[in-house]
């Protein structure tokens, strides 16, 4: 990866992309500090820590600072990137935009179009929730319409500008901006948390403990990335061999090639899934300002991972269970709705090609579909490993990070992403150069 970056910043084209890509990171992390009009940043920082539960926390991580902080990128691209899932799901489910998806680039530049004009509209419900929920109780200065529309206004034009830089970065900068813009929030966290471990476990101990505890908080976390790594690059390849044909007077054909199955098919969609469900009766109680009790309140304790693995509170870890079932459960949801064995099968039958010691058709679709669930469970349990690991930590030895698990398993995922495009742009210069000569 250092080679990668080292070679690239020797070609002019690619400096200047990553040059741009750095800028477009500054201005987020400036508008970051931007405050809403309006807003007692104050008071928002009091009720931010009076919080039991840690959805706003997981929420907070994903914006880097900015939802504390209540600035202008409070939402961040949550709004976009939850655009983008239910748009995905309803390419499956609706005919029409299947068709759009189809039809190539311009089919895709339709769904894009369509899949900001969402993101807009999330935005504007998810700010008006927000104005409106913490404004009576007391959030804005001034609690009437005014206000509430201004600070509708400024959140989801904050959404829109960040998802116009995540765009203006896949297009002039390095690419996968998207995913870039969401990295650098949650990268914006990680030094103060760290810091936050070795002051609470490291400093203050005696040598030879606080070496022990160094060592084993590196140790976990370099461990984590390299699972996230195995996880990323993990893939099943399935042989596919293609009968040889006559077209004309030449025989084509008699290639062997592959089917790639990735061992984490659904990235980090399921632990979203799972969390953001499991957080939903969490944030409307927060939102309303409803404190739950008796029966009630139980049942909310179990769904905040704060009491999760906590030896004081095991029954309160049920709620862990759930997450894991979750988890497991939407891995295998989404990778069947995003990927097809039988119309693999269908396509591979049509062009003649056929996996070695399975008959083309049905038994194809029956053994693809057998592999991939073998595959799936493996990527899921994976997923959870690197969930689960962070939360035995918080509960056990009271180690509060704002990152866990999904963090680094977005930050390796963007940055081996991020790499391959570099080499990629690296290889397609070298081809025109090539050419050119």
């Amino acid at each position: 990866m250092f080679t990668t970056l080292k070679n690239a910043f020797k070609i002019k084209e690619i400096r200047r992309k990553v040059f741009f890509t750095f800028l477009m990171l500054v201005v987020i992390r400036l508008g970051s500090q931007l405050p809403v009009p309006g807003v007692d940043r104050t008071y928002f920082a009091r009720w931010f820590e009076s919080q039991t539960g840690d959805a706003f926390n997981f929420f907070d991580a994903f914006t880097g600072g900015s939802f504390l902080n209540m600035s202008v990128l409070a939402l961040n691209i949550t709004p976009y990137i939850t655009s983008s899932i239910i748009m995905q799901l309803m390419t499956i489910a609706i005919p029409k935009l299947e068709e759009m998806q189809r039809d190539g680039a311009d089919g895709r530049k339709k769904i894009a179009s369509i899949t900001r004009y969402v993101t807009v509209a999330l935005a504007l419900i998810e700010s008006g929730v927000m104005a409106i929920g913490f404004g009576r109780q007391g959030l804005l200065e001034t609690y009437n319409v005014m206000n509430v529309i201004t600070v509708i206004a400024a959140l989801t034009a904050g959404s829109a500008f960040l998802m116009w830089i995540g765009e203006r970065i896949t297009e002039n900068g390095v690419g996968n901006g998207i995913s870039i813009v969401l990295t650098i929030n949650i990268l914006s966290r990680m030094p103060q948390d760290i810091a936050q471990l070795f002051e609470q476990f490291v400093i203050g101990r005696s040598i030879a403990k606080g070496v022990v505890a160094a060592i084993i908080i590196i140790a976990i976390i370099v461990l984590m990335v390299v699972l996230v790594i195995v996880l990323n690059d993990g893939v099943r390849k399935i042989p596919v061999q293609y009968a040889k044909k006559v077209q004309g007077r030449k025989m084509v054909g008699g290639q062997t090639t592959n089917i790639p199955l990735k061992v984490n098919t659904s990235g980090v969609i399921p632990v979203i899934f799972a969390s953001s469900l499991m957080q939903l009766p969490v944030v409307i109680c927060s939102l309303f300002n409803v404190n739950g009790t008796g029966f009630w309140g139980e049942i909310l304790k179990g769904l905040n991972s704060n009491y999760w693995c906590n030896p004081e509170h095991l029954v309160y870890s049920i709620g862990l269970v759930v997450y894991i079932v979750l988890v497991i459960f939407f891995a295998y949801f989404y990778t069947s709705i995003t990927f097809n064995p039988m119309e693999i099968a269908d396509n591979m039958k049509r062009q003649g090609g056929f996996i070695p010691g399975i008959r083309p058709g049905k038994p194809t679709s029956d053994y693809l579909t057998k592999i991939l669930n073998y595959i799936v469970f493996i990527g899921a349990i994976g997923l959870t490993i690197v969930c689960v690991v962070p939360y035995f930590f918080n509960g056990v030895f009271g180690a509060q990070v704002s990152f866990g698990g999904t963090s680094l398993i977005i930050i390796v995922s963007v940055v081996l992403e991020t790499v391959k495009q570099v080499e990629s742009q690296m290889l397609v210069r070298n081809y025109k150069g090539f050419l050119n000569d």
